[in-house]
């Protein structure tokens, strides 16, 4: 796909902002890896991510930590951006946000390698950090996924 072919395709950079109220998994965009002929990592922080416990309806504060392998795809930093901040009025339990972001990007963009953090803020005096990853099947990269998941402190 050509460059100019594929700035047409975004629907959010260099667009005015409309932030969606509730999650929305829909907003976000890829564009095509141009070095898919060797590995690197892609990290994104979030540190102002924020979300609803499913219970209580009170606001859950995290700072969010994607890091990833691409594959053919990446993720467009400007949808991710939206797609994170459409969870502002999501409820859900911190470890499901975690799993919902990393299945989500999976989804998308099919990486070789991908880990989610999340760092949340104390609620009750205990701060919850889930963590999930995931590595393409049969590959290597599943390989690496379950070694730092069994790594992890």
């Amino acid at each position: 796909m050509e460059n100019a072919d594929e700035k047409d395709m975004l629907k959010s950079l260099g667009h005015k902002t409309v932030y969606r109220s509730d999650y929305a998994p829909e907003v976000l965009e890829t564009f095509q890896n141009k070095h898919p002929e060797h590995d690197y990592w892609v990290r994104f922080n979030c540190p102002e991510f924020t979300s609803l416990c499913p219970i209580t309806g009170q606001p859950d504060f995290a700072e969010i930590r994607i890091s990833y392998i691409p594959a053919e795809r990446m993720v467009e930093s400007k949808s991710l951006k939206l797609y994170l901040f459409s969870f502002r009025n999501h409820g859900a339990f911190h470890e499901d946000c975690v799993n919902i972001i990393m299945k989500d990007l999976i989804k998308l963009m099919h990486p070789k390698y991908i880990e989610v953090t999340g760092l949340f803020t104390p609620r009750g005096g205990i701060s919850i950090y889930p963590y999930a990853n995931y590595g393409m099947p049969g590959t290597e990269y599943e390989k690496m996924a379950a070694k730092r998941l069994m790594e992890r402190e």
